[in-house]
């Protein structure tokens, strides 16, 4: 009996281990207004160097189509 109550003590630590990234994440989630890790920049905000280089790529190219 001794060897269950021990197992599952075991496993009771082994099981606390493993979630604590977890309940950090959520702590830090409440925490700071719904934002997980503070102010983060979104995605999409800023225009890409490359974004801007086609697309004027591309309306050269549509230019020189319209003159012929």
């Amino acid at each position: 009996m001794g060897g269950i109550i021990e197992l599952a003590t075991f496993m009771l630590i082994i099981a606390g281990i493993a979630f604590l990234p977890l309940g950090y994440f959520i702590y830090m989630y409440t925490m700071k207004k719904g934002e997980p890790f503070g102010d983060t920049e979104p995605h999409g905000d800023r225009e890409s160097i490359v974004l801007v280089y086609a697309e004027k790529l591309v309306n050269a190219v549509k230019d020189i189509m319209g003159k012929k």
